[in-house]
């Protein structure tokens, strides 16, 4: 289809299709693209409000036997300097984020080859008891946790639901390819079971998030066949309620070094927020990636289709450990948004606002 017929379907509300948005991605300029982004944002969020959560990052080990090539933040176990974090340390850093009027915990951490399926229960009975929603444990904690143990993933989701696990964020996506996957990270769960652990997820009742870190090695297609596989998940469940696109980042990575990879542009961010916007036409919300951006491009996302400011972010310590030290407060997000003509609303994981 050419470039104008696209451009025609997306205006009147249209699905397009895997081949349409290649078109889009090659051919499109990039405020097209921002405009037709922008409309299917106000189609969906028709009032002049960006939501926010207010959270930290908590990583409860570094550890981790997967070595992916574009992480710079991990630890090997015979390295013998990274740690798990003490029930004392994590009681401290849920009692901050309350204090800073947070809602929610993003707990994530290293493929830890030692610890028992009942150490992350434990963890989990624990938090709940401190009072805050966990957000944690992405597709390929569960499916390292499911190999430990010898139950299946379904399973082991039944299991920290009922220790407390409130929802999954979308992290270990990186792109839903499984030649991308097998080069970045071939210790981890390919694309085929990260989608099935999300639909497992979904069906037990758990709403997720869904990431995409792009910019490395894959090609226009392999970014395409990432979006499809959420998209037509979506189709299904319905159990997604974001998504978040961001930037890889280069600085300190075994990829970046050998493959000289360059750090995604602000206007390469903003194409493919635009693109991801224009075909997840299923999934409600986009998150803008002010961690990895700063705050004046994330400030602009928002007229490219992201109508959510993502996390307060307390605390991050992956992004951090590649050289990217951007900070936000809740007062600068909220001005950050006023500024851009938009109320600034604080929510929780469901997209409930406060």
């Amino acid at each position: 289809m050419p470039l104008s017929g696209i451009f025609a379907r997306i205006e009147a509300g249209k699905r397009i299709s895997g081949a349409d948005w290649l078109v889009l991605a090659k051919e499109a300029g990039l405020h097209e693209l921002g405009f037709l982004a922008h409309a299917v944002r106000l189609r969906l969020h028709p009032q002049p409000l960006v939501s926010y959560v207010i959270d930290r990052n908590i990583n409860y080990t570094d550890i981790c036997i997967s070595a992916c090539k574009f992480c710079a933040f991990f630890k090997a176990p015979e390295a013998g300097s990274g740690q798990v974090l003490s029930r004392e340390e994590l009681a401290a850093k849920i009692a901050e984020t309350k204090a800073l009027g947070g809602t929610q915990i993003l707990l994530q951490g290293g493929l830890h080859p030692d610890l028992p399926l009942s150490f992350y229960e434990d963890m989990l009975r624990f938090m709940k008891g401190c009072d805050i929603h966990v957000h944690g444990f992405s597709p390929p904690e569960i499916h390292h946790f499911a190999q430990l143990s010898g139950l299946s993933t379904r399973e082991v989701i039944a299991k920290l639901m009922a220790a407390g696990l409130g929802s999954i964020p979308g992290g270990g996506a990186e792109i839903l390819s499984n030649r991308v996957r097998q080069e970045l990270a071939p210790n981890k769960c390919d694309a085929d079971t990260w989608i099935r652990i999300m639909q497992e997820a979904h069906e037990l009742g758990l709403r997720t998030t869904a990431t995409m870190m792009f910019g490395h090695i894959e090609s226009l297609e392999e970014r395409l066949e990432h979006l499809e596989r959420v998209r037509d998940l979506q189709d299904k469940t319905g159990g997604f309620t974001a998504f978040i696109p961001w930037p890889f980042q280069p600085d300190h990575t075994p990829i970046a070094a050998a493959r000289k990879i360059e750090k995604a542009s602000a206007v390469q961010y903003l194409r493919m927020l635009a693109l991801s916007r224009i075909f997840l036409d299923n999934v409600i919300n986009i998150q803008a990636s002010w961690v990895t951006q700063g705050p004046k491009i994330a400030q602009l996302s928002l007229f490219f289709g992201a109508n959510d400011f993502g996390s307060t972010m307390i605390e991050e310590n992956v992004v951090a450990a590649a050289g990217v030290h951007f900070r936000l407060s809740e007062e600068e997000i909220r001005r950050l948004v006023q500024d851009a003509g938009f109320t600034p609303r604080q929510r929780l994981m469901d997209y409930t606002l406060l």
